[in-house]
């Protein structure tokens, strides 16, 4: 019977995990909107067609969608089926081209025309679907021990870090950094707790020492290797760490691993060339998971 017990036991867990996931993977879009800008310009705090983002936590908690435009969207309906009104888009009135304050992409909007930005941002659910298998993948992998709360926590994060790199080359250090300091916390705090698999001290030396050799890297050669990975790495190393050095090199080395193999690709399709720069954040995280599952594995 205890047997049979154990055996469910990972499945319902995993089933929770990609529920958390989920869940939190309908977040990620708005807050990847909001990042993603180049390194002077300030965070968005407007849709692409201009209307001022609401919600919680000052606007960056929500679903990726703008109420004011899927008001004019359905005022724009409803006065085009009325005759007379052709054109005419209701909760337009004196709105003018070239709105002071509107965000990029709401550029060129004629006054009247429908708006452009009801859904904004990355996929909400293919965000939803990749949040939600790596949270199951890590309850697989990890089990009902107490560190899996803090890889479910990490995940999301890695997620959004990953998304906001591809879209603009950029690993905000509001992010990042706090990304090392809530791994070696939490991990602290799992080193107390019956049943944990992992060893704090290691975290916190392969945070130091992952941190350290990219730090390394980025001197060397600061055209290959982007200051934001450094900060990221302070927190790949310390997950890492956690079962070992043995996973900090094998998530580091897949890192790298599929970084080449992404350039080689753009390289042969002609979409690249040698000295072009390409976002290496998405791949030290994904690196890092594949270490992490089988470190938390092997555990």
């Amino acid at each position: 019977m205890d047997l049979e017990l154990w055996s469910v036991r990972p499945l319902w867990l995993t089933v929770l995990a990609a529920l958390w996931g989920a869940a939190a993977g309908l977040l990620v879009p708005r807050a990847a909107y909001r990042f993603a800008v180049e390194p002077d310009e300030a965070w968005r705090t407007r849709c692409p067609d201009g209307h001022v983002l609401t919600g919680a936590a000052g606007g960056w908690l929500g679903l990726a969608r703008c109420p004011d435009c899927a008001q004019d969207l359905r005022g724009s309906r409803t006065s085009r089926s009325a005759p007379g009104d052709v054109g005419r888009v209701s909760g337009d009135a004196g709105r003018v081209p070239g709105d002071a304050g509107r965000a990029p992409g709401g550029a060129g909007r004629m006054s009247g025309d429908a708006p452009t930005a009801y859904r904004y941002g990355p996929g909400t659910p293919l965000a939803a679907l990749a949040t939600a298998g790596t949270c199951a993948g890590l309850a697989l992998a990890t089990g009902a021990r107490p560190e899996l709360a803090v890889w479910l926590l990490l995940a999301p994060l890695g997620v959004l870090l990953a998304v906001v790199d591809f879209r603009v080359q950029r690993l905000p250090d509001v992010l990042t950094l706090p990304l090392a300091g809530l791994a070696l916390v939490l991990l602290g705090v799992m080193a107390l707790v019956p049943e944990h698999a992992g060893q704090w001290p290691t975290a916190l030396f392969g945070s130091l020492v992952l941190g350290g050799a990219y730090f390394l890297l980025f001197l060397v050669n600061p055209n290959g290797m982007g200051f934001g990975d450094v900060k990221l790495a302070l927190g790949i190393g310390a997950v890492l760490g956690w079962y070992g050095w043995g996973t900090v090199v094998l998530g580091t080395f897949a890192g790298f691993l599929f970084g080449g193999l992404y350039g080689l690709g753009l390289v042969l399709m002609r979409r690249a060339g040698r000295k072009t720069s390409i976002p290496f954040g998405p791949f030290l995280i994904a690196g890092a998971y594949v270490g992490l599952l089988i470190g938390a594995y092997a555990a």
